[in-house]
């Protein structure tokens, strides 16, 4: 059963038992009615849409998009509270295409190029691909353009491909900015805007952007925000750019899939590059993602696995574009079985079929650690997260126990269970063990030591 509690006049409640969804909305607003809803068709989708979702194999709609999708439609501002690999996309693209098809009047207006009029902005390069993917492909029924637009490519490609107007754009902030200071871009005429994953913009340091672009959009627009977490910081961007927002939620960040059999591994740092290596060696024939903390540290990992003849490519900020590109392809095609990534990864990469991942350093940040291994057990299956855990990590393996309401068991090196609690490092390090006849001695003779001091 989800629930969602209603807080203020903008709220909207939302409660599931089995496959009966209740919508309850303030008295302020119109209400919806009562709905049950197991199919796409019952969300009053046009039927091009429909018939390219029935065609992809898409029938029933997750969560999510049950949740978004009707205030979407209604043109309402969202925010939306939910993992990746929930179906978010599909809950934003689906009705904004919905939209933009009514108002579609062939794409020029007095002899001018199209206008783009919605934005998506997203945190990483490779998570703007795979939605413009998604956006192509169901719109492929649709007299709509989109493209996207990131970092590390020519800018000149970019502005060519926008010159003759788009109607959806999904970009990365930082390029997008180069565009308009270069005037090679309008948002004068934006009707809808995404802020996807803002919670992992507010991590990179976009939000400054994310505020600068905000302010050249129409004030009339509709907003869409959505997020795995809600710190104060993306609190207060909904207050100041949304108006009147719904709010839906599927699962909090805490959760991690049932299916991710987690273990973690104590170790020293320094023992940390051969561990990989054996582990990697342990699990053959699987596709592995291991996630580091630093981008020299994810070099270094994947040199040591390649010199060890295991096969890895890394993805990190300092690779170009068309490096990543190479790197996701020969993952994806199994030509590398390991993948090295850093946090700008978490929740961008979508590949199926993972079936280990790998902490090889612990996130300062626990919901990292849930974004990390929501790698694996996707679409059903099941999957396997192995942490290491040095002696000055013990703080954020007991942060993420925490967060995620579970004691993760910890494994020795050599692979065997370590039984107890009692058995893995201490924050405060060894108790030094006192004899009892020296504690009796203090006892003793304590006063008559202190008397003649």
């Amino acid at each position: 059963m989800l629930r969602l509690t209603l807080r203020a006049s903008s709220r909207i409640v939302l409660s599931r038992t089995d496959k009966h969804w209740m919508h309850v909305i303030p008295v302020t607003r119109k209400p919806y009615i009562e709905r049950n809803i197991v199919k796409f068709s019952d969300l009053g989708l046009k039927k091009p849409i429909l018939s390219t979702l029935a065609r992809e194999g898409y029938q029933t709609p997750t969560p999510i998009q049950m949740q978004a999708i009707p205030p979407v439609l209604e043109g309402r501002d969202v925010v939306g509270l939910a993992q990746t690999g929930t179906g978010k996309t599909a809950a934003f693209a689906l009705p904004l295409l919905h939209r933009l098809s009514d108002g579609h009047d062939g794409g020029h207006q007095g002899g001018a190029a199209r206008p783009v009029r919605v934005l998506i902005l997203s945190p990483t390069r490779e998570l703007a691909a795979q939605i413009e993917k998604a956006v192509h492909v169901y719109s492929r029924d649709l007299p709509l353009r989109s493209t996207c637009v990131v970092g590390g490519v020519p800018i000149k490609r970019q502005i060519n491909a926008l010159r003759n107007g788009v109607d959806i754009l999904v970009a990365t902030p930082g390029r997008l900015e180069d565009l308009v200071s270069q005037k090679a871009l309008r948002l004068d005429r934006v009707e809808a805007v995404v802020l996807d994953e803002a919670d992992q913009m507010l991590d990179i340091g976009f939000m400054p952007a994310i505020r600068r672009i905000l302010r050249l959009l129409p004030k009339g627009r509709q907003t869409l925000l959505f997020s795995a977490t809600m710190p104060k910081e993306i609190k207060a961007l909904s207050a100041d750019h949304l108006r009147d927002p719904i709010e839906v939620s599927v699962a909090p960040v805490a959760a991690t899939a049932d299916r991710i059999d987690q273990t973690v591994m104590h170790m020293q740092s320094g023992d940390k590059v051969s561990a990989i290596a054996k582990l990697v060696r342990t699990h053959p024939g699987k596709r592995i993602i291991v996630f580091t903390r630093t981008k020299r540290g994810a070099d270094k990992v994947a040199k040591k696995l390649n010199v060890e003849g295991l096969g890895a490519g890394a993805i990190h900020g300092n690779k170009s574009q068309g490096q990543r590109q190479r790197a996701l392809a020969t993952f994806r095609e199994g030509r590398n079985p390991v993948l090295i990534a850093t946090d700008i990864a978490a929740r961008g990469i979508d590949v199926p079929g993972v079936e280990l991942v790998v902490n090889y350093d612990l996130p300062n940040v626990p919901e990292s650690y849930v974004h990390r291994i929501g790698r694996t057990a996707r679409a059903g299956a099941s999957g396997l997260a192995v942490s290491f855990c040095a002696g000055d990590e013990i703080k954020q393996l007991r942060a993420i126990e925490k967060l995620i309401r579970q004691e993760i068991p910890a494994l020795a090196v050599d692979g065997s269970h370590i039984p107890e609690r009692a058995a893995q490092p201490s924050l405060r390090g060894p108790k030094r063990a006192q004899p009892q006849q020296n504690r009796r001695r203090r006892r003793r003779y304590g006063n008559k030591q202190k008397a003649t001091a």
